[in-house]
């Protein structure tokens, strides 16, 4: 009998490469601990694992609870068949979300505690609870795929009596910590950049994350039927697309008031790195395939409606970033990048996820066993024939909101390079400065109190810190120091440490500019 060894894939050979090098960083993890294999500090404590792995995990499984609650609750049947998709996801996605907690906390072996250690008070503590109880819940309405497959009968009758309060029940949890993530930024009001901060945070992850599920089962039947040739019937799915525009037309409304009702629409087109990241957050995952999809063409065609979810998941993707990442960034006063070990674990779990779900798919009864295509009579196809084909235009269109929103973004990050880089010297720009003095109002040199041991004081100068291309006084003036009114002259504040990374020492450590800790006689001068 002869053995023969079949080759792998490229995929198969990306999926070993990314879970050897996934593996390889868990064992740094779980050896060497969060500081040598993170880029985050004290100053900078939450990155990647939670603003992706976490926050995205949670808001890209909320198809279950969406679907679930039109079919159970609202009794639309027609629906019926997305179901198990959506709750196979939703599933895969919470397990993923307790895998990456386990990599982020620091005592991951505590994980328990909340069980046994109730603080009510704490919205942490609520979206622990809701995230193991929602848990349990979906395994129990993923059993029966796991039941039918073993043909456990009386199990499947069991379930099938508990199903309406299981879904009831998922419904609340579910909504309850899609919302309390958002609230986890609430208590951060001087630190989150205004466009993000918001006391409608919560609203706004609820509704974004009913977008987000119905993009995720659109996504998954298209990427289903590539790899298993299984996929949900045309209409569904179109009728999926029409709730993912309202959903989404909901969300920018509500975004827009919200940032006019605080005064911060201005922001938006300011030229920062914020605003930039805001405005390729909102074409990528909210105009963009709002305009795709209010096109018949689009939403009716498959390759049409996955570039259109792509487009949603991606946004969105984006937003929860934004809120964790971007939003909080200045704020700290030390700039984070995550490192290659924390992209390479990433990774691994979204390929798990992936790997997971196609196990499953061809395993387990989740697709529905016939689809329904809908046949157009040769003559209307003719009478229908478009100047240019659907596929161009899904691709053209979708290109120019993506590249878009990626030169939008592009900008922003070089606006912050720029921002970062160091101050031009007054002597060098005495022709600007002399004219930028007259244009803006700047505000006087301020001395500082001479601390012990200090060599002597040191005098501020507005004018030698502002980039006289493009003058941004919130570079620095939103935070660490804010414009605050303080009665007296300087010389009666009190002193502190100016060195460190939330005041003089972000610019001043050696690397921007001049360090803080070594010239001293550069700023100390008696």
């Amino acid at each position: 009998m002869r053995w023969s060894i079949r080759r792998p894939g490229f995929w198969q050979l990306v999926f070993l490469v990314i879970l050897g090098s996934g593996l390889y960083s868990t064992v740094v993890r779980f050896t060497g601990g969060l500081g040598a294999s993170t880029a985050l500090s004290d100053a900078f404590p939450w990155g990647l694992w939670v603003g992706f792995d976490v926050l995205c995990g949670v808001a890209l499984a909320a198809g279950g609870f969406t679907i679930s609650a039109v079919v159970y609750i609202f009794n639309i049947e027609r629906f019926r068949p997305i179901i198990r998709p959506t709750i196979l996801t939703a599933f895969l996605g919470y397990l993923l979300v307790i895998v990456a907690l386990l990599f982020d906390l620091g005592r991951p072996y505590r994980i328990w505690h909340p069980l046994v250690m109730w603080n009510p008070h704490s919205v942490m503590f609520e979206v622990a609870w809701c995230v193991m109880l929602y848990t349990t819940v979906l395994a129990l309405e993923f059993s029966p795929m796991v039941f039918e497959r073993l043909r456990l009968h009386r199990p499947l009758r069991i379930l099938h009596v508990l199903t309406v309060p299981l879904v009831i029940l998922g419904v609340i949890l579910s909504t309850l910590h899609q919302s309390s993530l958002g609230s986890l930024y609430l208590i951060v009001p001087e630190k989150l950049h205004p466009l993000w901060y918001s006391p409608l945070l919560p609203v706004f992850f609820f509704i974004s994350a009913i977008a987000l599920g119905c993009a995720m089962t659109i996504f998954e039947s298209f990427l289903s039927y590539r790899a298993f040739r299984k996929r949900l019937e045309i209409d569904l799915l179109t009728d999926l697309g029409k709730v993912i525009v309202v959903a989404l037309a909901v969300y920018l409304v509500l975004k827009v008031q919200d940032l006019a009702g605080r005064g911060a629409l201005a922001r938006v087109f300011e030229p920062t790195y914020e605003a930039r990241m805001f405005l390729a957050e909102m074409m990528l995952g909210v105009i963009g395939p709002m305009l795709l999809l209010g096109v018949r063409r689009i939403r009716t065609d498959h390759f049409g409606l996955f570039v259109s979810a792509l487009l949603v998941v991606l946004g969105f993707i984006m937003n929860r970033l934004n809120v964790s990442l971007t939003g909080m960034e200045a704020s700290s006063g030390v700039s984070y990048f995550p490192s290659w070990t924390e992209l390479s674990v990433t990774l691994m779990i979204v390929a798990l996820g992936f790997a997971l779900f196609g196990l499953a798919v061809k395993y387990l009864p989740v697709f529905p066993e016939m689809e329904r295509e809908v046949a157009v009579p040769p003559a209307v196809a003719v009478l229908r024939r478009p100047w240019i084909g659907t596929t161009p235009l899904i691709l053209i269109l979708g290109g120019i909101v993506f590249f878009g929103a990626l030169g939008v973004a592009y900008s922003g990050l070089s606006y912050r390079e720029r921002a970062l880089a160091a101050p031009p010297r007054l002597e060098e720009e005495e022709p600007d400065i002399a004219e930028g003095l007259e244009r803006l109002n700047i505000p006087p040199d301020v001395t500082f109190p001479q601390g012990e041991g200090s060599p002597g004081p040191v005098t501020f100068r507005h004018a030698s810190h502002i980039n006289w291309e493009r003058p941004d006084c919130t570079v620095c003036h939103r935070e660490p120091f804010r414009i605050l009114k303080v009665e007296g002259d300087a010389s009666s504040r009190p002193a502190r440490d100016w060195h460190d990374a939330r005041h003089c020492g972000r610019c001043h450590d050696g690397k921007t500019s001049f360090s803080a800790q070594e010239e001293c006689a550069a700023c100390h001068r008696p």
